[in-house]
């Protein structure tokens, strides 16, 4: 069956996938400003004992996104990774760390909410829409290059390439998920505390 989790499981299967995607994710974290999880990617490659590869250039969320003036955002990691025995607790460390900074940035747009409410609905607009373009052009790079290692085939390439095309326009027309609604979460002072070391993982 052809799902997310079959695709995931199949690239992290393969020692020659697992390089780029791990290189492609320390590139991302590196750049975000957590060389800590970036080191983590790179304890999972020394682990299978291979060593990174050059990112390449479409595949490179965090200065795409960059480019567009938005920073990095995570997306279903956990909900495809959280139970691989390897990558899972990576993955856990990474989400945990993104939902303090979501909690912490929602804390400090409300408290300048009252004055500047439309100011920042549209700042967020144009973020979520240009996070939703570069989601969707670094996914179809991604599958691309994957596909490329693991000889798919060109009917499955198609099908993946129509689902990509489908969610973006879904998002871009319709969802509203990429449009955040600010509200105060149960994290308060959420950075308060330093970040976990790269050595708790490996």
């Amino acid at each position: 069956m052809l799902s997310a989790r079959s695709l995931c499981q199949e690239i992290l299967d393969h020692d020659e996938s697992l390089r780029p995607f791990c290189s492609i994710a320390a590139s991302g974290e590196s750049q975000g400003g957590w060389e800590n999880h970036g080191r983590i990617f790179h304890a999972l490659l020394k682990k299978r004992g291979l060593t990174p590869v050059a990112v390449p250039p479409e595949t490179d969320y965090t200065m795409l996104l960059e480019r567009h003036g938005v920073g990095l955002a995570h997306d279903k990691l956990r909900r495809y990774f959280g139970d691989h025995p390897e990558v899972g607790k990576a993955v856990r460390m990474i989400s945990d760390d993104e939902d303090n900074h979501l909690a912490c940035t929602h804390e400090e747009l409300l408290r300048f909410a009252a004055g500047h409410g439309r100011l920042i609905q549209r700042s967020l607009r144009a973020c979520a829409l240009a996070e939703t373009r570069v989601h969707r052009d670094v996914s179809l790079a991604v599958m691309a290059h994957m596909g490329r290692i693991l000889g798919w085939p060109k009917a499955k390439s198609v099908v993946l390439s129509a689902g990509i095309h489908v969610v973006y326009g879904y998002e871009r027309l319709v969802g509203r998920r990429r449009m955040p609604v600010l509200r105060l979460t149960e994290r308060r002072d959420a950075l308060g505390g330093p970040a976990a070391p790269a050595h708790e993982f490996a």
